[in-house]
């Protein structure tokens, strides 16, 4: 008999009894049962196969996390899905939540040149907006770096990124959510760090590197 034909033998009851009792390799069979079925869930949200791919060990780490209050008399694939859908849907709002930060903090508009129109106070505010830009992607790695630069900055499509990199798009498009994300936290840091030297100046105090 295969593996999966002995996984699908043995009852999910016995199996989450066996998993609460520490049982490692019930769990591993619990995985395997219904890892399919997850990643389907995930995907169908992501639309990317290495967005799914973590979307399903996350799902399957809430799982394992909230065994203990699973209600033996339901059904447990549907409290499965239940489980799934709703922390796709919490990675939907935040994924969501963090390219509105990224949009409203980094405008690709920044790094040209800025008009020979514009006063004194316009010219320092945007080489400021530059050197910050370009700090908090001094932070990124490499591989972040590159896919959001060939984006948000040269405009690329994913398609164009993916041939350039010989990556497939949905791991194209995995890696500029990261950096998107990453790229925002790099510039409220940098601004945080910013607004505390001020602060500290206004106040007569030293700022980090002139204390003695």
């Amino acid at each position: 008999m295969s593996a999966d034909a002995t996984d699908q033998a043995q009852p999910i009851d016995e199996l989450i009894e066996r998993c609460l009792g520490g049982d490692d390799a019930a769990w591993d069979v619990i995985v395997r049962q219904h890892r399919r079925r997850v990643f389907n869930i995930a995907y169908k949200f992501s639309g990317a196969f290495d967005e799914a791919e973590d979307l399903t060990q996350d799902i399957f780490v809430r799982v394992f996390r909230s065994l203990g209050t699973f209600d033996r008399r339901a059904n447990f694939q549907t409290w499965l899905y239940s489980v799934s859908r709703n922390l796709c849907i919490d990675h939907y709002r935040s994924v969501r939540k963090e390219r509105l930060t990224f949009n409203r903090d980094v405008d690709a508009a920044d790094l040209a040149p800025v008009s020979t129109d514009a006063g004194p106070h316009a010219a320092i505010e945007h080489r400021d907006r530059v050197a910050l830009l370009r700090t908090a992607l001094g932070g990124l790695t490499p591989a972040l770096r590159g896919v959001i630069v060939m984006r948000d900055l040269q405009e690329l499509s994913y398609q164009e990124i993916a041939d350039a990199l010989g990556l497939p798009e949905g791991t194209v498009k995995s890696r500029i959510n990261r950096g998107r994300a990453e790229l925002a936290r790099q510039i409220h840091r940098l601004r945080d760090a910013q607004e505390e030297r001020v602060a500290r100046r206004a106040d007569g105090r030293p700022t980090p590197g002139e204390e003695r």
